[in-house]
């Protein structure tokens, strides 16, 4: 099957887990020590990110390290990014909505 960054960041405990991968690599079981789910959980996780190119999984001794591939996340930026201009107008609009709102409650109150 093949997976895409999408399919990556669609489940919010992989968006936990990239998040504490994009400060520092951690093993395995590091990993799996940060959350209140099974190892097999996490791993099924992590083999899906892997799958998605957000990380590496690298053998060093005993201890399998996963490492975060940040520039496989450009797509979802940039997919993102093109809605950021949208939003900021809505919530613009929204507070600019908010703020005559509150000048006619102060103005209403104030003639009382």
């Amino acid at each position: 099957m093949r997976r895409d960054v999408f399919q990556a960041i669609a489940d919010p405990l992989r968006r936990d887990i990239i998040q504490l991968l994009s400060k520092q690599a951690l093993s395995v079981n590091e990993v799996a020590q940060q959350f209140e789910v099974s190892r097999p959980a996490i791993s099924k996780h992590l083999k899906i990110l892997k799958e998605c190119g957000i990380i590496d999984i690298h053998q060093q001794g005993r201890e399998r390290y996963c490492l975060i591939r940040p520039k496989s996340l450009i797509p979802a930026f940039l997919w993102v990014e093109q809605y950021q201009t949208l939003w900021e107008d809505k919530l613009d609009s929204f507070e600019a909505y908010l703020n005559q709102l509150q000048s006619e409650y102060k103005k209403h109150n104030k003639n009382e």
